[in-house]
């Protein structure tokens, strides 16, 4: 397949590495940072000639205005990366006349490289009616990846469900980390204990996971920890308290702890 990536950053260059990998022709690589472009054009061998795809990887809100610096005939097909914005953002290329979808991946990208790396296995969510649909499916396959469908209107849970397990995952560890390092441990020693638990939530479930004083209702224990975090490392209390009602949430043993979070 021919594919035009608009959008050097991470995501995009991720895509175009990948791509290439793969055995697509990357007919264009461009963007609003020069020396972006630059450096991914510097990655990727860019043959150019008339792209079958374009991928659009910019950032959500610029999506909205992308035809004002992208012109709408350059490819028959075209589909942006946001998992939580609606494919109707890109009405004015469908007027001119091209297929439009979403494709994204659900994946980090750390950096373009890494995150081409990462590509194989993961999941990508796709938008997109018949035949954008089977295009895209074919490319994530071709990238190692497995696709499942979402419709635009469950598009933002979907993509809330994506930023609980990633990004809410990241802020209760660095939680963790500052607590550890508070108590004079590496948080290196938490490591076997996040693995663990992690492969427990997938093959378990998260609920049938947990552990701990507070999925046990043992309030004398959990107020002795809120106690040594004030004292510890005050600025922490709040994260604190609130990972321990999210806890307790989903425990169900909120009701035994309203009194420790007051």
């Amino acid at each position: 397949m021919n594919i035009t990536i608009y959008g050097p950053g991470r995501a995009g260059g991720a895509i175009a590495i990948a791509s290439a990998a793969a055995g697509h022709r990357i007919t264009g690589i461009d963007g609003r940072t020069p020396e972006h472009t630059e450096a991914l054009r510097a990655l990727v061998h860019v043959s150019h000639g008339e792209p079958d795809l374009l991928i659009i990887a910019v950032s959500d809100d610029a999506l909205a205005t992308a035809s004002e610096f992208i012109p709408t005939n350059i490819a028959p097909a075209v589909a942006h990366l946001s998992g939580a914005v609606r494919v109707d953002v890109l009405d004015p290329f469908a007027e001119a006349g091209s297929l439009i979808g979403a494709f994204h991946p659900l994946q980090t990208f750390p950096d373009a490289q890494t995150g081409a790396e990462r590509l194989a296995g993961a999941h990508v969510a796709i938008t997109a009616d018949a035949p954008l649909n089977d295009i895209l499916r074919d490319l994530a396959s071709s990238l190692g990846c497995h696709s499942f469908s979402i419709s635009d209107d469950m598009k933002p849970l979907y993509h809330a469900a994506a930023a609980a397990s990633a990004n809410a995952t990241l802020a209760a560890l660095a939680v963790a980390s500052d607590l550890f390092t508070a108590a004079g441990v590496d948080f290196a020693v938490a490591r076997p204990l996040v693995d663990a638990i992690v492969r427990n939530a997938f093959d378990l479930g998260p609920r049938h996971s947990l552990t701990g004083p507070i999925a046990r209702g043992d309030i004398a224990t959990v107020t002795a920890q809120l106690e040594a975090v004030r004292s510890a490392a005050p600025d922490l209390v709040d994260a604190f308290v609130n990972l321990g009602r999210a806890t307790a949430a989903v425990a169900g043993t909120s009701l035994e702890f309203a009194e420790v979070w007051s």
